[in-house]
This record gives structure tokens, sequence and C-alpha cells, in this order.
């Protein structure tokens, strides 16, 4: 049997901890979906086709890893709707931990043969977050702390336009 996990969020912009969330569940799953959401009642900094670029160059290596977008749709509906028997999630801190569980029971109410794979990044990872790159941006000498935050191709765009992308 072939195991699928979906890997879902904003990605506003993608970081490097999204991308080693991904890495390693490509090494875990047989499939990996790699799912970037929009959702009408949220406001992004990037448009969702650039995020969705962005994701497909970063995956571009990985063979086994889809990236697509999911709408307007719980997580738990959209991962029974492309075959996944688990949902990817990453924890770096007690806050994350305190919203991933809720959703964890949450998903698992509505799909029920879910299961949720927690990983915790490496140190080094842990306090990236999309907010928090994009809260760096515009003072002199940003691009020096974001550089090494983001994959290169997320970085160069990021150069080009600044905080709108």
């Amino acid at each position: 049997m072939s195991e699928t996990a979906v890997y879902a969020g904003s990605f506003d912009p993608p970081t490097n901890g999204h991308v080693w969330m991904i890495e390693q569940g490509a090494r875990l799953f047989d499939r990996l979906v790699v799912a970037v959401a929009e959702n009408p009642e949220k406001l992004y900094s990037y448009p969702l086709a650039q995020r969705l670029g962005w994701l497909r160059e970063v995956c571009g290596g990985l063979a086994n890893v889809e990236v697509a977008s999911i709408e307007n749709e719980f997580l738990a509906h959209y991962s029974r709707g492309r075959g996944a028997r688990f949902v990817l999630r990453g924890i770096r801190d007690e806050a994350d931990y305190q919203y991933e569980r809720g959703m964890r029971y949450i998903n698992s109410d509505l799909a029920p043969e879910l299961t949720t794979v927690f990983l915790m990044p490496p140190r080094e990872l842990c306090q990236i977050s999309s907010s928090t790159v994009k809260g760096m941006i515009g003072p002199r000498g940003w691009e020096d702390v974001v550089r090494g935050l983001v994959p290169s191709c997320v970085f160069d765009d990021l150069e080009k336009g600044g905080r709108d992308g």
C-alpha cells in the first residue's frame, strides 16, 4: 500500500523550516502532497500563484512530492480526497503544540482514519516562521538576516520586491 501524507500551510512565504518539513515528509512517505492554503477570509502577503511557484521550485528535486492548493476546505476532507492516510504537521514550541493538538482532534472527528504525524524541527529552525520573516523585511540590512531563513528562490524574489513580493 502506498502511504500518502498531506503537509498543508499558507507558506506566506515558505521558510527553511518548511523546506525541512517537506524533505522529512518526502523521506517518510511514499507520496507527499504539499497543500498551499488559500482561505478567502485571510489576507496573504503573497498571491497563491507565487507561493505555489516558490514551492514547486523548492520541491523540484523531490520526485514523490506534489505541490497543490487547498481552497476553502477542511484539511481532513482535502486529505481524504487526496487518498492520504496521514497529515504532517510541525511543532516548534508550546504554542504550536497547543494549536496543533486541537487541530488533530478536529481532523480526527472529521476523518477518523487520518493519523496526524508531528515533527519537531532542529533547534536552528525552531524560531523561523513566515510572520517572523515578513516582520524582518524593510530595515537596513534585512537581506543579511532573511537570506538564511528562506530558500534562495524566495529570497531572490523578496530582495527584488521587498515586503510586497
